[in-house]
């Protein structure tokens, strides 16, 4: 099971204020899962985000922003209220889901970006 978990936790980046822009420089589109630790919500989210990295590998970027490490970002985009997905296609946010949503609401938005 640490395996698996460790597996599935390098394919996500770690979204800070210093690498954001790096991040979004990506040729994929890029999903970005504000979250904190705190937040029930976003804990029952995390493991759907958690397996779409893994069955996006190499076709688009999933990440992880805490809000509370990662305040200039959450405030540069507005986050309200979390778990918020924001979705980036040319370095550009091109959608954005709000709260606890469903795996096939994430993917059939990563798949139109693709």
């Amino acid at each position: 099971m640490l395996g698996l978990f460790l597996y599935l936790y390098v394919m996500e980046k770690v979204v800070t204020n210093s690498n954001f822009s790096e991040i979004l420089s990506s040729d994929q589109p890029v999903l970005v899962d504000f979250w904190a630790t705190w937040c029930g919500p976003c804990r029952m989210l995390s493991p759907t985000v958690d397996e779409i990295a893994h069955e996006y590998e190499g076709r688009a970027v999933v990440a992880k922003c805490n809000v509370d490490d990662s305040d200039e970002i959450a405030m540069q985009y507005r986050i309200r209220n979390i778990p918020t997905l924001i979705f980036f296609k040319g370095g550009q946010q091109v959608d954005k889901l709000v709260g606890l949503v469903s795996k096939k609401e994430i993917t059939d938005i990563l798949d139109k970006l693709i």
